[in-house]
């Protein structure tokens, strides 16, 4: 059984965040809702070293400890269904990794409905080769949830294309690979989802493929290459629609001759390692125990 805490975050989150968007109306009016300020909170910059600059006219934050200068770099990509900014929960996990010793990047990439994919993997590339100026690639991790994941694993699949070397790790939370939804056991899951309506996700996949097709490896990764892909860790909680297509990509990793851990929450909702629950502690501890063996 889940703790206490995540039982009751979900019921919280089936009233204020699913409900609304089991309707396309619902759907279709969060999408246009306005982007939250995804500036880090005070907290925050007061703890680390933080720099803010432009990079082909988005925004991408540089976090550093307050002391010291990292040999080892996280890239960190926010999930949002592509339309939600970058949270206070995404804040304190980059916070986490940064107090182990890292340099983190995080991109501000252009969301929904205002912007698609076509934007995102330039700018996404951009950083990352600067990213290179200060950390090796075998030194270097890319990090993501939900959406972020998915996108983070369509831009591994790219860099060859880009030239540019692929990181050491991949580290993948409830990630979003599969944007057709099209998994026979979705509908199972999606009535223990307390978070993730269908419905939703289908309007916000379709603004950010902006009229493509959403099967393309570029916002599907799960059809992409998935061979000669660095060490994947993949966490995904039972109760959660992404659950299906995340075991699906471990198998097809493990089919391609790749390595990938799938680290399974019964009863955890989507991406719990964020969340302030015993579970997500006990996520979050393993996933820094990853890290610092890069």
């Amino acid at each position: 059984m889940s703790s206490l805490a995540m039982r009751l975050l979900a019921a919280g989150l089936r009233r204020t965040r699913k409900r609304p968007v089991e309707s396309v109306d619902g759907a279709r009016k969060r999408l246009h809702e306005p982007k939250d300020d995804p500036a880090p909170p005070l907290w925050f910059t007061r703890r680390h070293r933080v720099d803010r600059r432009s990079v082909g006219g988005f925004d991408s934050y540089t976090v550093l400890p307050a002391h010291g200068e990292p040999a080892r770099s996280v890239l960190y990509v926010h999930g949002g269904s592509y339309v939600s900014e970058i949270s206070p929960w995404h804040w304190v996990m980059v916070a986490h990794i940064v107090d182990e010793g890292f340099r983190v990047e995080v991109p501000i990439y252009g969301l929904a409905p205002e912007h698609t994919h076509r934007e995102a993997f330039g700018f996404l590339v951009a950083v990352y080769r600067e990213l290179l100026a200060y950390t090796s690639p075998e030194r270097t991790v890319f990090a993501g949830d939900s959406a972020g994941a998915g996108l983070v694993l369509a831009l591994t699949q790219d860099l060859p294309e880009q030239g540019l070397p692929r990181p050491a790790r991949l580290l993948l939370v409830s990630p979003w690979v599969d944007l057709t939804l099209s998994h026979p056991d979705i509908p199972l899951i999606e009535v223990r989802d307390p978070w993730l309506s269908p419905v939703w996700l289908r309007e916000a996949a379709r603004a950010w493929a902006g009229g493509d097709d959403l099967a393309l490896p570029s916002l599907s990764p799960v059809n992409g290459p998935l061979e000669d892909l660095p060490p994947v860790d993949l966490y995904i909680g039972t109760a959660d629609v992404f659950h299906p297509d995340t075991r699906r990509l471990n198998d097809l990793i493990a089919l391609a001759g790749g390595t990938s851990e799938l680290y399974e929450e019964e009863g955890a909702i989507h991406v719990f390692p964020l969340i302030p629950s015993p579970e997500g502690r006990r996520a979050r501890a393993r996933i820094l125990r990853t890290l610092r063996t890069v």
